[in-house]
């Protein structure tokens, strides 16, 4: 068991919000239980994962997309409304790290996802260093690397490059970082990899000869609040339990 203000303390530390400006706050989003004994980790705070968090008698969800979102209506209302009732009637936590669980070295969905590809770091960049960049331990042809990622995530990811092409360097930025693209052409890497893609997308890369790899933003961004969710569940002495509400984008 650990107080929730001494766990929300530690954990912005960790995370360095203050690092970082974001386009949500960053942290507790939603306060309930003074005293946390188990933690349910998940993507995105969805009322299915609210209320499968409750059926698994959670204390406190994290999660990497949480709510209060700049620019969208401050009104209490709809869905939103029906997600803070939930989490008030029922007394539950609500914690989110965006951009700073995204680049963060140890626990980041970046750092998460080259383990899960056997992609070795070389280095981050970008503002907040929130692109990361590497080299695959073998050069292999893009249709294989396409292959490897399908297998791994298991998720069929969209490709734009020529499949015989052979890949040595990775550039990667998870989740909706289509918009990088013009950092992986700088770092002359053969590949950039993210989870989603956009129209003008296709043209950078066949114009630049960088290829492209949408593997999802959904599974893309699944490991960083797992490796968090276990480290807060390890120092504190917590339950964890990760919940993946699928989902196909």
């Amino acid at each position: 068991m650990v107080k929730l203000n001494e766990l929300v303390h530690y954990t912005q530390q960790l995370m360095q919000v203050e690092s970082f400006k974001d386009y949500c706050p960053n942290g507790l989003q939603v306060q309930g239980k003074a005293e946390i004994h188990k933690i349910v980790t998940g993507v995105t705070a969805s009322m299915a994962l609210l209320e499968a968090a409750k059926q698994a008698d959670a204390d406190l969800i994290l999660v990497h997309h949480g709510y209060f979102w700049r620019n969208e209506d401050a009104r209490v209302v709809g869905i939103k409304r029906n997600r803070l009732a939930f989490l008030l009637k029922n007394d539950l936590n609500l914690m989110a790290y965006h951009l700073p669980l995204d680049a963060h070295p140890e626990f980041g969905n970046n750092i998460q996802l080259a383990r899960i590809l056997g992609i070795t770091l070389t280095g981050f960049t970008g503002e907040s260093n929130i692109v990361a960049y590497g080299t695959l331990a073998e050069p292999t042809s893009l249709s294989d690397f396409a292959a490897n990622i399908e297998a791994a995530l298991q998720r069929s990811p969209l490709i734009i490059g020529d499949p015989l092409q052979i890949v040595r360097t990775v550039a990667w930025c998870t989740g909706a970082a289509q918009g990088y693209m013009d950092t992986a052409i700088e770092l002359g890497v053969d590949v950039f990899i993210s989870g989603e893609i956009s129209e003008q997308t296709t043209h950078q890369s066949v114009e630049s000869g960088v290829s492209y790899i949408s593997a999802g933003h959904h599974v893309t961004e699944r490991y960083g609040v797992q490796a968090l969710g276990e480290h807060l569940a390890k120092k504190f002495n917590l339950v964890c339990e990760f919940i993946d509400i699928n989902n196909p984008v």
